[in-house]
C-alpha cells in the first residue's frame, strides 16, 4: 500500500461510506461467530447508515469522538468512543466502534483511528468478540486487559476489556 491514509473527524456526508465500510468488516472479521442471516441481512447497510447520521447528528451523542481512515478517498475505517453509557461505571471513556478492513490489518490504520478517539490519559473500556483472537491481541498491544466481565449481545458472546491509565504519581 504505498498511497497515505488520512484519518480525520467524521462528518455526516460520511455515513454512507461509513455504513459500507462497516457491514464488509463485519463480514469479515464475524463470518463464523455472528449468525449468518445477519451478515447477510440485505437491510444491514440501511441499518448501519441510519446508525452512522444519528451518531452524527443527534445531541445525545455530541460528546462523542467520531474519526473515518480514509485511503484514496474510500473510508477503510471507523472508530468512536466518548462517555460511558453509565456515568458510575469507574472509567472515564468507552470505545465503542473500531473496524478496519481486513486488507488494512497490519497497517497502523486501527492504531491511527484509536489515537484519533481515546485521550490515552484517561481509563477506557471496550466489549470485543469472544473468540476474536486478533481483535483481542491488537487491543492487549495498546495496554487494554480483559477484565473477567463477559456478555452476550445479539447471540455473539463479548468480553470486557480495559486499560487503566498509570497514576503519574507512582
Amino acid at each position: 500500500m504505498d498511497s497515505t491514509v488520512t484519518v480525520r473527524p467524521a462528518r455526516p456526508e460520511d455515513a454512507a461510506a461509513m455504513a459500507t465500510m462497516h457491514m464488509r468488516s463485519w463480514q469479515e472479521a464475524y463470518r463464523g461467530v455472528m449468525p449468518d442471516r445477519v451478515l447477510d441481512d440485505p437491510g444491514l447497510i440501511e441499518a448501519r447508515e441510519r446508525f452512522w447520521t444519528t451518531a452524527l447528528v443527534d445531541e445525545r451523542h455530541r460528546a462523542k469522538r467520531i474519526a473515518v481512515a480514509e485511503r484514496d478517498g474510500a473510508v477503510i475505517g471507523v472508530a468512536m468512543a466518548g462517555p460511558p453509557e453509565n456515568p458510575e461505571s469507574g472509567w472515564s471513556q468507552q470505545l465503542y466502534v473500531l473496524y478496519v478492513l481486513a486488507a488494512e490489518h497490519g497497517t497502523g490504520v486501527g492504531v491511527a483511528l484509536l489515537d484519533a478517539v481515546v485521550n490515552p490519559h484517561e481509563t477506557v473500556v471496550l466489549w470485543v468478540a469472544d473468540p476474536h483472537p486478533r481483535a483481542q491481541a491488537f487491543y492487549r498491544k495498546h495496554g487494554f486487559l480483559p477484565d473477567g466481565t463477559s456478555q452476550v449481545e445479539g447471540g455473539v458472546r463479548e468480553i470486557r476489556m480495559m486499560r487503566v491509565t498509570p497514576d503519574p504519581t507512582d
